[in-house]
């Protein structure tokens, strides 16, 4: 499956997919507030509970609240719990929901209350339906595991109980401290029952708002394919005063023109826009708007080149006999070869594309997890990484795993890697040069643009009789579906692919490294091009079984936080070695025109309720005029001080919850 994170390289993109923003009807302090946007991708559903993708989370984190949600500092706080309690040894965690919590129809008609057992009947329908998302809390809720395998069939033997109306607990197999910070995902919200069952079959239909129940800031009010997602403000919601924004337009952009957004800002139709540094109108606009142009905050999304080292299908591939895709096969399977890849490709010329030179380095990622995701004992996870990488080999010993700059580029190190998997690999009869199909959206200039930056960088250094990147420009819907929408890894049709990226649901680490274990991984498929729970031979060629092992000892670690890190940071370590995946960008840390007051939107390096994927319209303010490069460094100094202070506090006002 695909987790609502698994994300679509951005291409066209301002902080999400599709970030774009305007006001209409006057001022942006007066009378009505439009917030407008373009977007890439249709949603297939509308089904919170059970899709894992990032066209359906956008729109639904907008109108459907969970338990808790994050406000402008990082912090969880009340949503549709008004109050939380945890038990001392960790394992209860039980929630009072608000009396003024209703659910409204698209029209902002009141159906029913809000109630604990909501949650109850959502988290039994997302175990029923196999939510994409279920693996986020499978093994955490007591009973869970059993229910989902069919090993138990009562669904009230599991550790989810409505205790009465306005009360919800949550019993888990095992103390997590992030716990709470899972409630702000789709898998954990709650639905009417009621209304489920009188939708049966049509709950959640892509194209219809009143195919499901809001109890969130917006109304969904359409949705047209490949055209427009409109929402309204729900007046009735019970904190309409954070709710700043009247309606929301959302206008389908395929991204071939890079110079519109710049245009409909400049001209008042949108009030931000991503900037195309590499576009043949960004020095004039440069020239004009300089002191307006600004760089938004690296976030915790982390794009990478997955390796596909058991591909099935060669539907779009320039291989021509057999010979050349059994070649292919055995390099990818090959450390050395893989790693000749990653020390070979030239980030910043592949992120310029993107950013420009000026702002090239500014998007850069060396590692999987984010290296200030978390911290433990007065370091960074990067720098924990770091000392474990060390102890793989020398060709570590200089790497710089920091954001914001290539750590891993050296085409000297590429062409060492490379001379010793070359030497490996005709003993087993390779035939040089290996083939590498890459698929790219042909309708995305940038995109297209990286995948050739990347094609010239790689067979400049391990030249084109060695190596060659043969890019499939396809049509965006057939793209998708052979990465990112492949139900299966036999439909995962590619060598390498920079076409997905992933953000965290939850504050741990274990919320990236998951994903592609061999045994249960929920997206070996989409970096790795194999399902997870089969056995998988390459699998094992790669060694994949010792990070499963590694990553499942760093989860059972659940009472020292620092024990726990390191042992994830070995894991990463590994991985990073490995080469199987390989990080490319961030999705922020883009140039941007904008009339969004800085920093008041919610903020988190994790879940649905306080990052820029998806964006939230819930606290987000306008301004007049564009954001001046000076209002906005002022802005963020102001706001890094106050989050210090703010979440110190947050950390002090933990402990009157435990019970």
């Amino acid at each position: 499956m695909k987790t609502r994170k698994v994300l679509a390289l951005a291409g066209v993109t301002l902080l999400a997919t599709g970030v774009l923003a305007a006001c209409s009807g006057g001022s942006a302090t007066k009378g009505e507030q439009t917030f407008a946007f373009t977007y890439e991708t249709d949603p297939d559903n509308l089904n919170y509970l059970t899709t894992g993708k990032a066209a359906t989370a956008d729109i639904t984190s907008n109108v459907i609240d969970g338990l808790l949600e994050n406000d402008k500092y990082g912090n969880l706080i009340p949503s549709m719990a008004e109050d939380w309690s945890v038990s001392k040894d960790g394992l209860t965690y039980t929630y009072k929901i608000r009396q003024d919590a209703k659910w409204y129809t698209s029209e902002g008609e009141e159906y029913a209350p809000v109630k604990a057992q909501d949650f109850v009947t959502g988290l039994k329908y997302a175990t029923d339906k196999k939510s994409e998302a279920l693996y986020l809390v499978q093994d955490s809720i007591k009973g869970l595991d059993a229910y989902a395998k069919g090993e138990n069939k009562d669904f009230s033997q599991v550790g989810i109980k409505a205790l009465d109306d306005q009360t919800v607990q949550y019993t888990l197999n095992k103390p997590e401290s992030f716990w709470n910070s899972k409630t702000t995902m789709g898998v954990l919200a709650p639905v009417n029952e009621e209304f489920l069952n009188s939708k049966g079959d049509d709950f959640a239909k892509a194209t219809d708002p009143s195919s499901i129940l809001y109890n969130g800031p917006y109304l969904l009010k359409s949705i047209v394919t490949k055209s427009t997602v409109e929402f309204a403000k729900n007046p009735n919601y019970w904190d309409k005063d954070n709710v700043h924004i009247d309606k929301v337009k959302l206008s389908f952009w395929d991204g071939q023109d890079t110079s519109k957004p710049a245009e409909n800002f400049k001209d008042g139709s949108l009030s931000a826009a991503r900037l195309y540094p590499t576009s043949a109108s960004f020095a004039e606009l440069e020239k004009e708007m300089k002191d307006n142009i600004v760089y938004t905050q690296q976030d915790s999304t982390t794009y990478v080149v997955g390796t596909n080292i058991d591909r099935q299908s060669y539907k779009y591939t320039s291989k021509t006999s057999e010979e050349q895709k059994t070649s292919t096969k055995k390099a990818l399977l090959n450390k050395d070869f893989r790693q000749a890849i990653a020390f070979g490709f030239d980030r910043t010329a592949y992120a310029s594309q993107l950013n420009g030179q000026t702002g090239a380095s500014k998007i850069l990622r060396n590692i999987f997890v984010p290296p200030t995701f978390v911290q433990a004992d007065g370091k960074n996870f990067g720098d924990m990484v770091k000392e474990k990488l060390v102890t793989y080999g020398d060709e570590w010993k200089d790497v710089n795993l920091a954001d914001a700059q290539d750590g891993l580029y050296n085409p000297e190190k590429a062409k060492a890697e490379f001379a010793k998997a070359k030497t490996a690999l005709q003993a087993e009869g390779v035939q040089f040069p290996i083939h590498l199909d890459m698929p790219v959206d042909q309708t995305a200039t940038t995109k297209v643009q990286r995948v050739q930056s990347m094609k010239q960088s790689l067979e400049a250094t391990l030249g084109s009789d060695n190596v060659v990147i043969d890019i499939q420009q396809l049509q965006k819907d057939d793209l998708l579906n052979v990465t990112l929408f492949a139900q299966t890894a036999a439909g995962e049709d590619w060598d390498l692919s920079d076409n997905v990226g992933w953000g965290p649901d939850f504050s741990d680490p274990s919320t990236y490294l998951d994903i592609i274990k061999p045994s249960v991984g929920e997206n070996t498929r989409t970096y790795l091009g194999f399902d997870s729970g089969k056995d998988n031979e390459a699998a094992k060629k790669v060694g994949l079984n010792d990070y499963d092992k590694m990553v499942n000892e760093a989860g059972e670690e659940t009472t020292d936080v620092t024990k726990r890190y390191n042992k994830y940071a070995e894991a990463q370590a590994w991985l990073t070695d490995s080469a199987l995946v390989i990080p490319t960008t961030s999705k922020t840390g883009r140039p941007i025109l904008s009339k969004m007051v800085p920093f008041t939107m919610p903020f988190a390096f994790s879940g649905n309720k306080g990052t820029s994927d998806p964006l939230l319209y819930k606290y987000l303010e306008l301004q007049d005029k564009a954001v001046t490069v000076d209002e906005y460094q002022k802005a963020q100094d102001k706001w890094m001080k106050e989050k210090e202070e703010s979440n110190k506090k947050a950390q002090e006002e933990l402990a009157k919850h435990v019970k």
